[in-house]
Parts: structure tokens; C-alpha cells; sequence
């Protein structure tokens, strides 16, 4: 467990990860490692959660993560939009899911709502605490044969200052998601390619003015969007050809933004009371690994990019919800560091594809007249079909699939296989009331999910060895559902499905690879 001592004027803290900050990412990686049995100490700047709702759209494949661990609830029903946009253009999000389409939640909620839950389980959340350095101890410099990062394999001992003086603590991983201006990117001084912003956006929740909504009107000197809700509202604002200011981590006043709102609609919104502004650039960078040794970052630390179609969060969310039930494993013992490698590169190669169609999304977005011609014809494909759903597939998150067998297997792909597990209704075989299979993921364990009812006694003898951390359910899927009769599913922790097949072949070695060596060997 966590430990706490004084040595001098110094406190020193003993856990197994540490998370340097505390917004969505960092508090969704700090649920995820307590679920599965991590001590983690959680450090952050800030007095507490976030005051200023800049993110408030949760996607279909967020709202499925969040009922996979039973948060939903407590957020009520928020308010569901199914038409979302790509780049200004209408585009209905809507597909298969428990949670199609795109939910208002604002950032303040969401944060409060992990929090709760992060404390619920035994976070040590320790507020109002700055990173001031981090040192490796290393078995070795640290190094990879390509040269990559400077920690090394022996753990982390970071210095903060809190609210009461020096904090020095001790953990075996450290995991950066402090977001775009990252301290832990800094000092651990991980290449992070990319561009700087040459176009932003001015932003700004307004209290006492009467706007019409905009959504996504482009006028003749640029563009201007409008929102009211509960008597605030949003307006964001670029004007043609009006390069990104230099702003050294300040954020512009009210009187600029009221001032380009003006020469861009004609409109005075001066008498306003701003309650935030700030401004968000094109900037459009990835950290070139995901992992340095024994630290690893998350979130925006990892990316950088402009929150175009509420996609920074909800990535940020889902890069924690794919690295904590990994890395609790390895602190746990029961599976290698090896397991790491792959965050790296399932969520390296999602980021990577966002961050493009961000790229994409701008130059629609911010571009001048000049891509007025591209706007029409996106307009006309995205009335086919398959275009609509593959663009929606990318924002939602629901079309996702990991490479889960590695590039030395080659098997006959199963079309789940590297997706999620589908939210279906299941017939318990042996009686009782129907369940979902969302409801079969709360633990936080893996998942030998058989869909022929009777047992599958061949199944659960090759499992057994793995019954501490993986459980096994017999049931009948519904008639008429996603789920394929007669198979079988084993499911990560996180909802993917990493192996399926109607008999036991290659399921002792799925089962090694994403969940350790047998439990008798541990």
C-alpha cells in the first residue's frame, strides 16, 4: 500500500504509480489502476476539479466506458445530439451502440464524477502539489537499442512542493497526463514532432447577451459558432487569414475576443460578462513514444491538437481506460512489462489517426474560401452510407480494432476480433434474468465469455489456470443480437475482444499473452 513518513521537513511517499495530473485522463487511469489492485498516488496543481466546462461532449464509445464500470447513473441522462459534424459539415453520428451519438456533459462534471469514484476506491489524491523533477532509478541509463528515453527500469522518485512543503515520492512507473504543456514531456524531455498552431480559435463562455445560435457559420471575414444553454453562452470565433498570436501560456482578454466577433458578424457582445476565455490553436503534435521506460503519458500530454469535434477528452479518457488495467497487471506480477509495449501501440496508432483527421477537420474548419470546394464535395459523400459511418466510426471511437494477436500470428480473422464487445442481452443458461454483456465488465477483470449455453467444459478447463484474473460465463446470447452463437469471446478488461473461436485452439495463448503466465506458476 501507499506509505507516508516524514524525513525532516520533507514527507515521502512510497506507492506503485504515480499520475501526475488530475483531469479526466489522469483520474480515469487512477480509477482503473485501483480497480485493478495498483496503489496510486495522484498529484495536481489544482484546488480541485476544473471550474471551466471547455470540453462538454462525451462520445458513444466514452458513455460505454463509462456504463462498463457502472458511472452512468450518476450522470443522470444528459442531453444526446445525433448529428455531430466533420469540419463544419453536418454529420450524423448515430451507430450501433448502447450510446450512439454525442452526449452534453460538461468537463466539471465529468471530473467530479471520476474523482468521486477514484477516492470510492483509494486514490490518494493530493491537490494544490507541482512537479518540480523526476529521477530515474535505473538498472542501467535507461536506454533502448534505438537510443530512446532517459528512464530507466528501476522506478521513479519525483519532487513536488505541496501546500505544507516538500513531497518526495517513490514509484515504480510514473504516468504524465498533465496535459498539452506537459511538466513531465519536459523533464523527461521525450520528442514530441509535430507543428505549432498557425490559426486558432477565440473562445469564451458570456453571461447577459442575446446572440442568435450558429453552428458552424462561415461568413464573408470567417467563421462564428454560437450556444446557449442555462443562460450562458459560447461563442467561438476565427477570422480569415488571422494568424495565432503568440501568448506565452497567457490567454487573451474579453476585449479581443468581443473586438473579432464584431469585424467577423457585426456583432457588439462587449456588454457580456465573460465567466472564461481562452483561445485554442491548430497546433498538431504526438509524442514519438507513448513510453519511456518506467514513465508513460496519457492525454494531451501525449498529443497535442485542436478539440475539434469534442475529440480531445474523450481520447484522453480512453488512452487511461487502455493503460490502467495494463499496467495494474504488471505491478501486480502476474504478467511482464512486455504488456506495456502494446499501449504504445494500439494507442499511438489511434492518437495518430485522429490527430490526421483533426488536420483535416481544420483546414475545412478555419481554411478561407479557397476550400469552399472541398466543403461541397465532403458534403455530397457524406451522404453515402459507408463514407457517413467510417467518419462517424472515427469521432465516436466505436470504430476502433487493435491488432490483439500481434503481427506474428496470423489467424482467420473473426470479425470481432480487436473490436469491442458489443452491449447485448444475454439468456443465462442456467436460468434467472437476462443480463448485458456491459453488466459482465464492472469488475474490471478479463472476460471467457461462451455463447453456447452448455458450458463449454473444454473452455473452462484451458481457462482455469487463469481464474484469479480472468472470469468465465456461460450464457445464450439473444436471439436477433450482435453475438455470435456457438462461439466464444475472451474479453480485456477494457471491453476488447482478444480471441475468439468455437473450441479451445490458440486460447491458452491469448490468454497468456494479454494475462501472464498460469496462476499456479505466479
Amino acid at each position: 500500500m501507499t506509505t507516508d513518513h516524514q524525513d525532516t521537513d520533507t514527507t515521502i511517499l512510497d506507492t506503485d504509480v504515480l499520475v501526475v495530473g488530475a483531469g479526466p485522463a489522469g483520474l480515469m487511469l487512477a480509477t482503473e489502476l485501483r480497480l485493478g489492485g495498483a496503489e496510486v498516488v495522484v498529484v495536481d496543481q489544482r484546488p480541485g476539479p476544473t471550474t471551466e466546462s471547455r470540453a462538454s461532449t462525451l462520445h458513444a464509445r466514452t458513455m460505454e466506458i463509462l456504463d462498463s464500470r457502472g458511472l452512468l447513473d450518476e450522470l443522470g441522462t444528459p442531453p444526446c445530439e445525433p448529428r455531430g459534424h466533420f469540419g463544419g459539415v453536418p454529420l450524423d453520428l448515430t451507430l450501433p451502440s448502447s450510446h450512439p451519438g454525442q452526449w452534453k456533459v460538461a468537463q466539471t462534471r465529468t471530473e467530479e464524477l471520476l474523482q468521486r469514484r477514484a477516492a470510492v476506491l483509494g486514490a490518494d489524491l493530493r491537490r494544490r502539489h507541482q512537479l518540480l523533477s523526476l529521477e530515474a532509478k535505473s538498472e542501467g541509463d535507461g536506454r533502448d537499442e534505438a537510443g530512446r528515453g532517459r528512464v530507466g527500469r528501476g522506478g521513479v522518485e519525483a519532487e513536488a512542493i505541496g501546500p505544507y512543503g516538500p513531497v518526495r515520492i517513490r514509484a515504480r512507473y510514473l504516468v504524465g497526463c498533465d496535459g498539452e504543456d506537459s511538466t513531465v514531456r519536459c523533464l523527461v524531455r521525450a520528442p514530441f514532432p509535430g507543428r505549432d498552431a498557425a490559426r486558432e480559435l477565440l473562445r469564451a463562455d458570456v453571461s447577459g447577451v442575446e446572440v442568435a445560435d450558429r453552428r458552424f457559420q462561415r461568413l464573408e471575414h470567417g467563421l462564428a459558432i454560437a450556444a446557449t444553454r442555462e443562460g450562458v453562452t459560447r461563442v467561438m470565433v476565427h477570422e480569415f487569414g488571422r494568424p495565432a498570436a503568440e501568448r506565452d501560456g497567457a490567454e487573451p482578454d474579453f476585449a479581443e475576443v468581443t473586438d473579432v466577433w464584431k469585424r467577423v458578424t457585426g456583432e457588439d457582445i462587449s456588454q457580456g460578462t465573460p465567466l472564461w476565455v481562452n483561445a485554442f490553436g491548430d497546433a498538431n503534435r504526438q509524442l514519438a513514444h507513448y513510453r519511456h521506460g518506467r514513465v508513460l503519458f496519457a492525454g494531451d500530454a501525449a498529443h497535442r491538437q485542436m478539440p475539434s469535434g469534442g475529440q480531445a477528452l474523450n481520447l484522453g479518457v480512453q488512452d487511461a481506460f487502455n493503460l490502467g488495467w495494463k499496467l495494474a497487471a504488471v505491478v501486480r506480477g502476474s504478467v511482464g512489462e512486455d504488456l506495456l509495449d502494446t499501449y504504445h501501440a494500439e494507442r499511438h496508432t489511434v492518437g495518430r489517426q485522429v490527430l490526421a483527421n483533426i488536420r483535416a477537420q481544420v483546414e475545412l474548419l478555419l481554411g478561407g474560401p479557397e476550400v469552399e470546394p472541398a466543403r461541397a464535395l465532403l458534403t455530397e459523400l457524406v451522404a453515402l452510407d459507408g463514407v457517413r459511418q467510417h467518419l462517424a466510426g472515427m469521432i465516436s471511437g466505436l470504430g476502433i480494432r487493435y491488432d490483439v494477436e500481434g503481427p506474428e500470428i496470423h489467424s482467420d480473422e473473426h470479425p470481432l476480433l480487436g473490436r469491442r464487445l458489443p452491449d447485448a442481452w444475454l439468456e443465462p443458461a442456467e436460468g434467472g434474468a437476462r443480463r448485458r454483456t456491459t453488466e459482465l465488465l464492472r469488475t474490471g477483470r478479463g472476460l471467457l465469455l461462451s455463447l453456447d449455453g452448455d458450458g463449454a467444459p473444454a473452455l473452462r478447463a484451458t481457462a482455469a489456470p487463469w481464474s484469479d484474473r480472468v472470469a468465465f460465463v456461460a450464457d445464450r446470447p439473444a436471439a436477433g443480437g450482435p453475438l455470435p452463437a456457438g462461439q466464444a469471446l475472451l474479453v480485456r478488461p477494457d471491453g476488447y475482444v482478444a480471441w475468439a473461436g468455437s473450441g479451445p485452439a490458440g486460447l491458452a495463448r491469448a490468454l497468456t499473452r494479454w494475462f501472464g503466465t498460469l496462476a499456479a506458476d505466479d
